[in-house]
């Protein structure tokens, strides 16, 4: 029996590494496989900055890959809490009845989904941010090489 409380906190807290998908779908599943690459990946762009300086332009393009994978995590938290009981079994506990205690919604899981929505939506925001600004530095950078 697959718990929705532990789904949806496994995908707030483990997301970026699969750890959701694991559990959900066993270790077979290919995207779970995958989800570390990028994490790894904008982990390594962190890196990159504090060895480098934030003019260091690989960075700008890693760092929101860490960002966008753990608010789309965040997001896969959200709807897991949000799912009916009758639809989580369905998909993830297909020999249980409809109303079975592990897809029910408890106060364990309200608090996963509260705290994805405030930490997914604030990574979100701060990756969008350090994107555009780099980008926007780098053209006007740009534009006062081409005006000398």
């Amino acid at each position: 029996m697959k718990n929705k409380t532990v789904a949806a906190w496994l995908a707030f807290v483990g997301g970026p590494l699969g750890l959701h998908r694991f559990y959900l779908h066993g270790l077979g599943d290919w995207l779970g496989w995958l989800l570390p690459i990028p994490t790894a990946l904008g982990v390594y762009g962190i890196q990159r900055v504090q060895a480098m300086g934030q003019d260091d332009h690989l960075s700008w393009l890693l760092i929101p890959l860490l960002g966008f994978t753990i608010a789309g995590c965040a997001l896969r938290a959200i709807l897991y809490g949000l799912m009916t009981p009758e639809r989580w079994n369905a998909r993830f506990n297909p020999s249980a009845a409809p109303d079975a205690p592990s897809g029910r919604t408890q106060w364990f899981t309200i608090f996963a989904i509260a705290l994805s929505l405030l930490v997914g939506t604030t990574v979100l925001m701060a990756s969008l941010a350090f994107s555009f600004q780099r980008y926007f530095e780098y053209q006007i950078e740009e534009a006062r090489k081409i005006s000398q």
